[in-house]
């Protein structure tokens, strides 16, 4: 479980890369489908087109992604020693979706370790904090952390909150432990999480509990299903106080940090948020217009945004802050 923790952790971004598949999915060409208007997706949800794959496997994403962070980080694959996939999507239930990422890396005779961190939509964060972790430790050098996720292919288009917002994505990026001379760590990071929001999003199926091979098991158990107002109320409900456990003082504002760079979750979410705890909107990095919720990949696929557009400059204090099914809240404040 991530912790609010004083001492900070030595984390430097070493590289970041993203993978957008080819296949363009305009507002419009949804409403056409689902019968209903364009001006509703763009004025509810934000998002006028997002990315969808046509033969894309989310290790292959995945791998894309990892390699352009490796050359953004001046690395070779084999300079890797451990690889954390965190996905809120995964491509099969067995193996761990690292090790399908670590065998399109070219690396399956490797023996790097390979891991999974499934926190849904905040499982980029959870895993950047469990490597900051790694490396305070020692025990590793040079780690991958990749988020890729496909939801296209579990909407359910009967619902239009759900169906209208996500997209496809794979995000990654290469950390290694700071030197003390360049100020880079993690600050701060807390995830919490509320057990009474657990069925406002979820997949009922694909486990034991909905198996796939039980008769009783229904097609529409096995699509995603959202109360994005319930979902957004929840957060808010506790956000605040969250807020104050992650770094006192945050809940009235942002204090020191240069940048939010928060869970494409919604345009509801953002403007909540932006409206809630005073984060003005010039300082929030949004990728939803063109992209979507693309779940786990949203984090750090606007930190690539902020990154490759100059927006996030080195010594910037930047707040990752997000909600997952769950329901969970997470936040992180780290220098970059």
């Amino acid at each position: 479980m991530l912790m609010h923790e004083s001492k900070p952790r030595p984390l430097q971004i070493l590289g970041v890369g993203r993978y957008v598949p080819s296949r363009v999915v305009t507002a419009q060409q949804l409403a056409d489908r689902i019968g209903i208007e364009a001006d509703w997706i763009l004025r509810n949800q934000g998002v006028r087109e997002r990315r969808w794959v046509t033969h894309e496997t989310a290790s292959q994403m995945g791998a894309l992604a990892a390699r352009e962070a490796l050359a953004n980080a001046g690395l070779e694959t084999t300079d890797l020693d451990l690889i954390i996939n965190a996905s809120g999507t995964q491509e099969q239930a067995i193996p761990d979706g690292a090790a399908l990422i670590q065998r399109e890396l070219d690396l399956g005779e490797s023996g790097v370790p390979c891991f999974s961190v499934h926190a849904t939509c905040l499982s980029f964060m959870v895993g950047l904090d469990v490597a900051s972790h790694l490396l305070a430790t020692g025990a590793h050098q040079r780690i991958l952390v990749v988020s890729s996720d496909i939801s296209s292919c579990a909407l359910d288009f009967t619902e239009p909150e759900a169906c209208t917002l996500f997209g496809d994505m794979a995000a990654a990026v290469v950390v290694g432990r700071a030197s003390t001379e360049s100020g880079s760590c993690v600050h701060s990071s807390r995830l919490e999480t509320f057990g009474v929001g657990a069925d406002l999003t979820h997949i009922p199926g694909g486990g034991t509990g909905k198996h796939p091979n039980d008769p009783a098991t229904r097609p529409e158990d096995n699509l995603f299903h959202m109360q994005g107002r319930k979902v957004a109320r929840l957060s808010i409900k506790h956000g605040g106080e969250f807020l104050e456990r992650l770094s006192p003082g945050l809940s009235s504002g942002l204090g020191d940090i240069d940048l939010v760079i928060p869970h494409q979750a919604s345009l509801l979410g953002l403007r909540l948020m932006a409206r809630h705890f005073g984060f003005g909107e010039d300082k929030l990095v949004s990728i939803l217009e063109l992209y979507g919720n693309c779940v786990a990949a949203s984090i750090p696929g606007a930190l690539y945004e902020a990154i490759t557009t100059g927006r996030l400059q080195r010594g910037h204090r930047v707040l990752f802050l997000g909600t997952g099914a769950g329901l969970s809240i997470g936040g992180m404040i780290l220098t970059y």
